[in-house]
């Protein structure tokens, strides 16, 4: 039989004779505050539907009351029941607020069938105006907890401690990428290398301490006391290595993440299927066509025009500015590569002086970007108009008439230059298979403040897991990230 030595060198039980209690005061104190907002906001719902029945003259009998009052009680169980207190859930992505949505769905039809099917007199104002008044004022709790939390992540609280798993290459990726989007909750503070590179050298990654090999993932745990370990893809960590891993963490309750091999695919597309007693990971490939494509075409053409027609005066206004602090054209005609490499003229309201692509010549050694791009912090050929309408993006708002005739959507990557086209790599020729757009990821991710690498990268993922769903949260984060201005110039 193997000793308790043997078993912990192979990870099979953790390192360490004691069990140990990650701390979890952060989460547990954050899951406490929602729930007692998420009760607040179902008693402001039943205050106020019954203050305004009283108003309007309405008898509520006492048995009104009592009812009204258990559901207020119960509003927080319902949403936890529909997963809205999962730790996982916090801070991105839309789980937590489909899970309220749920709840006070499921809540809504669960009273209504049930007062119908019993034939009790439930007052219909809690099924037509308490319920959905407390799932509104509940989720817009959530949004604004949320961007509190990611506040605090920013300041370096309320984060996970983190050991993170793999080849140097991809350890230091992950530490970049954690470092630029803190929202995430995750912060590596140690690193555990494969065998042969960890002999090889110890050095620190990005000053991330590398503390040991694959074998030594749970004593590292131990010794830093992290929440989380993340296993990036590489081929050392096969399924039984992996199996053992997560027996050498379950019991200090450590969660374990382990990154696929294949990148930035993600949602619906991605399902787990057992195949002869194997779990095998299904890919479905992305609707590129279909209905799905013919709806996003008429939301991107309706919209457009909505906006053309508010926007028209200002649009106006903008234009006098162009044409009367500097000499030339208020509008910019540049050519650029849209779906499948189709050229078009996208239009702007010019922000420089007229011999600018002269000028860009004289300027090449200035170019502050790492990629194909050309970009200058401080570019001298910017008019004082023009910062401004950079600084807010109001120099695209004639695109609308791009995506009015097709050209263009309100999603999508960002519309490149020929000259860029022709200096892409195999993969990067991925962003031509859908529509560029007004915004996107890279908008709302740091705009011209990310590398050139990243912005692939953001672009590939939307050509990946594109749907009306993220073009909406796209179009929702496009405003706090114009109005702050962050990464324009």
């Amino acid at each position: 039989m193997e000793s308790r030595l043997e078993l912990a060198e192979l990870g099979v039980i953790p390192r360490g004779l004691g069990v140990r209690l990650p701390a979890r005061v952060s989460e547990r104190s954050f899951r406490r505050l929602l729930t007692a907002g998420d009760f607040l906001c179902g008693a402001l719902a039943f205050c106020g539907v019954e203050l305004t029945r009283l108003q309007l003259g309405a008898y509520i009998p006492v048995y009104d009351l009592v009812f009204g009052a258990t559901l207020t009680l119960g509003w927080p169980l319902v949403v936890g029941l529909a997963g809205g207190y999962r730790a996982r859930a916090h801070g991105e992505g839309t789980a937590e607020f489909r899970s309220v949505a749920q709840g006070g769905l499921g809540l809504t039809a669960t009273v209504a069938i049930g007062a119908y099917l019993t034939q009790t007199m439930v007052a219909r104002s809690y099924v037509m105006a308490m319920l959905p008044l407390a799932t509104v004022l509940t989720l817009f709790f959530r949004h604004r907890m949320r961007k509190r939390l990611h506040r605090l992540r920013s300041r370096g609280e309320y984060m996970r401690r983190v050991v993170a798993v793999g080849h140097r290459q991809s350890v230091q990726e992950l530490v970049l990428q954690l470092r630029r989007q803190p929202y995430h909750g995750m912060r590596v503070v140690a690193a555990c290398l494969p065998n042969r590179q960890f002999r090889r050298q110890r050095s620190d990654i990005d000053g991330v301490p590398v503390l040991g090999d694959f074998r030594d993932v749970a004593a590292v745990v131990d010794k830093v006391d992290a929440e989380a370990v993340a296993v990036l893809a590489c081929p050392e960590l096969h399924g039984a290595a992996l199996r053992r891993l997560a027996w050498a963490i379950e019991s200090g309750g450590t969660d374990l993440f382990v990154a696929p091999a294949l990148m930035d695919v993600a949602g619906p597309r991605i399902s787990v299927r057992p195949v002869a007693g194997m779990p095998l990971l299904h890919v479905e490939h992305p609707e590129l066509e279909g209905s799905r494509r013919l709806v996003k075409n008429a939301f991107d053409r309706i919209v457009a025009a909505a906006f053309l027609l508010v926007l028209l005066v200002p649009m106006l206004v903008i234009a006098a500015l162009v044409r009367g602090t500097s000499p030339g054209p208020a509008l910019f005609r540049q050519t650029r590569i849209g779906r499948y490499g189709r050229e078009f003229d996208m239009l702007k309201f010019r922000t420089m002086v007229v011999d600018a692509e002269r000028l860009k010549l004289v300027l090449e050694q200035s170019n502050e970007s790492d990629g194909v791009l050309f970009k200058i912090r401080n570019d001298p050929r910017i008019t004082r108009v023009g910062h401004l309408l950079r600084r807010y993006s109001l120099d695209e708002l004639p695109q609308l008439i791009n995506v009015l005739r097709g050209e263009m959507s309100l999603v999508g990557p960002r519309p490149p230059l020929p000259a860029e086209v022709d200096q892409y790599g195999t993969d990067v020729h991925r962003r031509l298979v859908v529509r560029p757009g007004m915004t996107g990821l890279w908008q709302v991710s740091g705009r011209s403040d990310l590398s050139w690498e990243e912005s692939v990268r953001l672009d590939l993922r939307y050509v990946e897991n594109w749907s009306l769903m993220m073009d909406l949260q796209v179009l929702w984060k496009t405003w706090s990230a114009v109005t702050g201005g962050r990464g324009a110039y």
